[in-house]
Parts: C-alpha cells; sequence; structure tokens
C-alpha cells in the first residue's frame, strides 16, 4: 500500500504470535489459572519485539520464522507473570527447564515411498 508516496507493508494477524507462548508458560508453569495479567505479560513481550521498535519501516511483526524463539520467550514472560501471583506450581528457578521440557521439537520418521505395480494395487486403481 502506498501511503504519502512511501511504500508501507501492512501486516495483518490473528492471536498466531501470542497463544503460542501463553499457552507454553501456562503450561510450564503448571499455572493453576489464566490471570489477565499473564495475557498482559505476553502481549507486552510480543510488543517488546516488534521490528518497528528499531526501524519505522519495517513490517509491524516479526518474521513467521522466528515463532518457536518467540513463543518461548512470550512463554517465559507468562511463567514469571504466573510465578509473580502465586499462580504457577513450581518454582521460579524451575521455569527455563519446564519451558525447554515442554517445547515441542518435530521429529518424524523418514517417510518412503513404496512403488508398487498395477496388478498389485488391485482391481480399483486400472
Amino acid at each position: 500500500m502506498r501511503v504519502g508516496g512511501t511504500e508501507v507493508h501492512i501486516a495483518q494477524t490473528n492471536n498466531s504470535y501470542i497463544f503460542p507462548g501463553l499457552a507454553l508458560g501456562i503450561v510450564a508453569s503448571k499455572a493453576r489459572r489464566v490471570t489477565d495479567a499473564m495475557v498482559k505479560a505476553a502481549s507486552e513481550e510480543l510488543v517488546r519485539r516488534l521490528p518497528t521498535l528499531t526501524d519505522k519501516n519495517a513490517s509491524l511483526l516479526p518474521p513467521i520464522s522466528q515463532t518457536r524463539e518467540l513463543a518461548r520467550e512470550i512463554g517465559e514472560a507468562v511463567g514469571r507473570q504466573a510465578i509473580e501471583e502465586g499462580q504457577a506450581q513450581i518454582a521460579e528457578a524451575d521455569l527455563i527447564r519446564e519451558l525447554e521440557a515442554n517445547i515441542w521439537n518435530p521429529v518424524y520418521v523418514p517417510y518412503v515411498r513404496k512403488t508398487r505395480s498395477i496388478s498389485e494395487a488391485g482391481p480399483a486403481v486400472r
């Protein structure tokens, strides 16, 4: 979009930046309940990571390639808030370990495709 003769990139998003980290922080801290302050901590952590803080012409939101790192940082902020409010069921010293233990790492079994002849496939394939 052009604004005043300058090309401006419009960032559109839903909650995909906040909720992975919010959930991670809740699970890692074993929070008894989710408070407004925990949601606010997630939002404030995202704001601290906005590219526009250092470059007013940058995209509003961080690149999607930084989602895992951003979720971890937001999760830590949420976990710390849960601890501060007495909602966490872990000690502050255990937060980083719990975050790391609860981050999903995609590990897949290698897929090897086997080809079959038409006669092996049966009558429905013909």
